[in-house]
């Protein structure tokens, strides 16, 4: 009997549903969801044979014996449409990861691979990816699949251990210990050594170097550059004092006249030290100087000090002929002998003096002469000495008399001092009732000048705001001291005002220099204003024929005038030349969208046609720009419409986006 159509039917659906389940299970067994790992070797792909699985576990179980690292590896057939990554990581948070947890996930059938957990300590970011890059990914390429497996471990384990190391007894430790102190004491003490006596030849060097050799002072270093500056410095000026006095008395004793050559060049050195100090201040203020700048006022300052020193050694052979002490050394002698005798008999007038005013002025007023007469009758003393050494020195025989040279030298020093020193006491008093009677008028003019240093603060600098700080003080100190010290306070209140008045001076011309700018400034703004403003309008009413060159010069115009807008009110220099540069990108705008227009204009067939006049204007968009009618493109988006088309523009960009991505592939 044939079977029923029911029964042929049933047949029929259950063939088809085995044969649906035989095809469905090679990927519902190769997709792993992310789950919780049962072990540490997962292998759904069967991916492992049981030799090969057994050398994974036994890696994996080194690995936490040495360093207490859990490493977990899971083969898949995919990561089920998931990002690697992302599967890894959902699957670490199924399995509860800690701290000590990583997990190696492999998708033999994707070539797809994550590597997830939380790095170990002692392992540097570049160690793991070297691991994986060149150790982990090729054998993963080349389908070792439990090979990949062990050398991470094993790379892991070699990562965290860092670089070998031997255990050796405590002994042995101590003994290398202190002979390796020892030696590098030794080592330190003999290299400290060393560079303490490198560095003395190299300053030995340096003073060395000629200082009119500028290129060989630009190539020491800045420290032994600044060094040798101050040095230099101070000589000098301790040679131009010199020369200065001895000067004076070759003029009282040969006269102006004979004296001419040497004063004139003694007059240049002074001017070349006082640049050489002005360049010294100038470093010293708080105005910081670049490197560069530092080492070429310092070579300058020092080859500025050797020309004063040179312009002087150049006469001193020419001097001394003219000064020979020895010729009338005894002549000399008695002359200081007389001056001796007189400045000796000045001091009990001058000791009377001093006790007077110290009796009708106030200790304060006196304190630049209180020791004056003591001092005069130590110079005495010393230049009697000096006077009775030369005595001998002359009475010796010739080729012997040198020292009397310096004993009459030193001797007329003394003698200058001593009666320098004394009549600063005979004037003393005329001094101190002139300070005071000026003191008022002098005051009032300081107030005066810093009323107006207080309203040239805004176009003031550091010196004006030093200079009204100099100038209130001494108005205190007069306040407080003019009685006391009526000298003292008026020399520093003169010595306010002239920095006070300098100061003035040049805020004044700050002030005046601001306000030109300022209205520099505002016909430019006006001026930028109106050519963008032009520009804008022309573009904009015939943006259908004007290519990118005008557009891009335009938007650049418009930039530059924004940024003048901003830096108007803190930076007016910065603002007028962007402003100026706006002017200028505006008219080279205006300039080629003319051009442009032309270009456009001369290109069309000749006509009146209202829809020219609109695709010209911008209401109609096309692709003459590109060539042809058509390309324009309507309605919200970007992209062009159909070629041969053409209509309204609206709001949208000109083109669309692309996007890629990456994974982790091998």
């Amino acid at each position: 009997m044939p079977p029923s159509p029911v029964r042929r039917l049933r047949s029929l659906l259950t063939v088809l549903g085995i044969l649906l389940i035989v095809l469905c299970l090679p990927a519902a067994a190769g997709a792993e969801d992310p789950a919780r790992l049962p072990g540490y070797v997962t292998d759904t792909a069967q991916a492992l044979d049981g030799p090969q699985r057994e050398q994974v576990r036994a890696a994996i179980d080194s690995l936490y014996d040495a360093h207490r690292e859990r490493l977990w590896v899971s083969y898949v057939h995919d990561f089920g449409g998931l990002d690697p990554q992302e599967w890894g990581s959902r699957t670490a948070a199924a399995s509860g990861f800690g701290s000590r947890d990583v997990l190696l996930s492999v998708a033999t059938g994707d070539r797809s691979y994550a590597f997830t957990g939380q790095l170990p300590q002692s392992v540097r970011e570049s160690e793991l990816d070297a691991l994986l890059r060149d150790r982990v990914e090729p054998r993963l390429r080349d389908g070792q699949w439990a090979e990949a497996a062990v050398v991470t471990a094993e790379g892991l384990g070699q990562a965290i251990a860092g670089p070998a190391t031997h255990p050796i007894g405590a002994g042995p430790v101590l003994i290398v210990a202190v002979v390796a102190v020892l030696a590098v004491g030794g080592v330190l003490l003999v290299s400290r050594r060393r560079r303490a006596g490198r560095e003395r030849a190299v300053r030995a060097a340096a003073r060395a170097v000629d200082p009119t050799d500028t290129a060989a002072l630009a190539a020491l270093r800045p420290d032994l550059l600044d060094e040798r500056s101050r040095e230099i410095l101070v000589d000098t000026d301790d040679a131009l004092r010199t020369s200065t006095d001895e000067l004076r008395l070759a003029t009282d004793e040969f006269g102006g006249t004979a004296t001419a050559p040497f004063a004139a060049a003694l007059e240049s050195a002074k001017k070349a030290l006082a640049q050489a100090f002005s360049i010294r201040q100038r470093l010293d203020d708080d105005i910081p100087e670049t490197p560069d700048q530092r080492r070429d006022l310092l070579v300058e300052l020092i080859s500025t000090c050797a020309r004063a020193d040179r312009e002087l050694d150049a006469k001193v052979s020419e001097f001394d002929t003219m000064r020979n002490l020895l010729i009338d050394a005894p002549d000399r002698l008695d002359a200081l002998t007389r001056a001796l005798v007189d400045l000796t008999a000045r001091l009990p007038r001058s000791e009377g003096t001093l006790a007077q005013l110290t009796r009708d002025q106030p200790a304060a007023a006196l304190a630049p002469i209180r020791d004056n007469v003591a001092m005069a009758r130590e110079r005495i003393d010393f230049a009697e000495t000096n006077i009775g050494a030369g005595r001998t020195a002359v009475a010796r025989p010739v080729g012997q008399q040198g020292a009397a040279v310096a004993a009459i030298r030193s001797a007329e020093s003394a003698v200058t001092a001593a009666r320098t020193l004394l009549d600063a006491v005979d004037t003393a008093a005329t001094d101190i009732e002139q300070a005071r009677a000026g003191l008022p008028a002098l005051l009032a003019e300081l107030r005066h000048d810093l009323d107006a240093a207080t309203a040239l603060s805004p176009h003031g600098g550091p010196d004006l705001t030093a200079a009204i700080t100099s100038g209130r003080a001494a108005v205190a100190a007069a306040a407080t001291d003019g009685d006391s010290n009526p000298l003292g306070v008026f020399h520093e209140a003169v010595a306010a005002d002239a920095a006070l008045e300098h100061a003035v001076a040049a805020a004044s011309d700050r002030k005046l220099a601001a306000e030109q700018l300022r209205r520099r400034l505002d016909q430019a703004m006006t001026t930028a204003v109106t050519q963008v403003r032009t520009a804008a309008d022309y573009i904009g009413t015939r943006r259908g024929g004007i290519d990118a060159t005008p557009r891009t010069r335009l938007a650049e115009a418009e930039r530059a005038l924004d940024r003048a807008r901003g830096l108007a009110p803190t930076d007016p220099p910065q603002a007028l030349a962007s402003a100026q540069q706006a002017t200028e990108l505006a008219a080279r705008a205006l300039r080629t969208a003319q051009t442009s227009v032309r270009e456009w204009q001369a290109r069309q067939p000749v006509s009146t046609s209202s829809q020219t006049g609109a695709v010209l204007g911008g209401i109609l968009i096309d692709s003459m720009l590109r060539g042809g009618f058509g390309g324009g493109r309507g309605g919200f988006g970007g992209g062009p419409m159909n070629p041969g088309s053409w209509g309204p523009g609206s709001y949208g960009g000109s083109d669309g986006s692309r996007r890629i991505s990456r994974g982790g592939r091998f």
